[in-house]
């Protein structure tokens, strides 16, 4: 059975595989020996510039890699807790009653550095396992991906749920696995992200509550008393951004979601 060029996507493995579009000829199945790889050549002419060195295939190779690298943000999408992050920090932005603040930017980036910090471990996991073997020339290419996407599917089980990776068996019509690290990337990245964004609107749902009833008391009492010419959220957003301030609400939403993938 043949195994496929990037079974497994992940971006911490973006070495391995530049590696080997880049270099197929120094790196890959051959075993090290003590002889000096040829590189590539540039010979210069007269009108005319040739590069050889590079193999028949070079121009399919560049167009997977930079195929590869336009895939890279929905991969950190799709096998990170980034969507959970996103879709919660939108929730509260909505919540509060702000349209622009914090702005996009400043929440995806935010996103990005909880990303970093949960997400550092598994790839350190996965540069010790595959990257460098494969840079010692000890794995090649195909087992190197398959090495280091085991972390990977590690981290990704512990958050997905029975009835999504059920879901997608059954839609790809593949054989029960016995065990649930033997599913492949094709069930478990959809079952992943299915996952999380359950899991988001879980949270943003019990974070929208408290500012909620403030909404809904403020829009009582503005309303009994004959302030019909006040919208009611002039007055609760303020309320809501006092209540957020007061009980250091970044600090427990940080806090609280990061103890959620522990």
């Amino acid at each position: 059975m043949t195994r496929r060029l990037f079974p497994g996507p992940f971006f911490a493995l973006l070495m391995v595989c530049l590696i080997a579009v880049l270099c197929p000829h120094a790196r890959g199945t051959a075993k090290p020996t003590t002889a000096v790889a040829a590189t590539p050549a540039v010979r210069i002419q007269p009108n005319e510039v040739r590069i050889t060195g590079l193999g028949d295939n070079s121009a399919i190779q560049i167009a997977i890699l930079l195929t590869f690298l336009t895939l890279i943000p929905a991969l950190v999408l799709c096998v990170t807790p980034f969507a959970r992050l996103l879709v919660v920090f939108h929730f509260l932005r909505q919540a509060l009653g702000l349209q622009t603040t914090p702005s996009n930017q400043t929440l995806i980036g935010l996103g990005l550095i909880l990303t970093y910090f949960l997400m550092q471990p598994v790839g350190a996991h996965v540069y010790q396992d595959a990257v460098e073997p494969y840079e010692h020339g000890t794995l090649a290419l195909a087992d190197a991906i398959d090495e280091g996407t085991k972390p990977l599917k590690g981290f990704m089980l512990h958050f997905v749920r029975d009835k999504d990776v059920a879901l997608f068996v059954d839609l790809s019509k593949e054989p029960r696995p016995h065990v649930p690290s033997d599913l492949s990337m094709r069930v478990l990245l959809p079952a992943y992200i299915l996952s999380e964004l359950r899991a988001g609107f879980q949270i943003g749902a019990v974070l929208f509550l408290p500012f909620l009833v403030i909404d809904m008391v403020v829009a009582s009492i503005t309303t009994s008393i004959g302030m019909f010419q006040l919208p009611p959220v002039v007055v609760s957003t303020p309320l809501k951004l006092l209540l957020f301030v007061m009980v250091d609400g970044w600090h427990l939403l940080v806090g609280s979601l990061m103890k959620s993938f522990a």
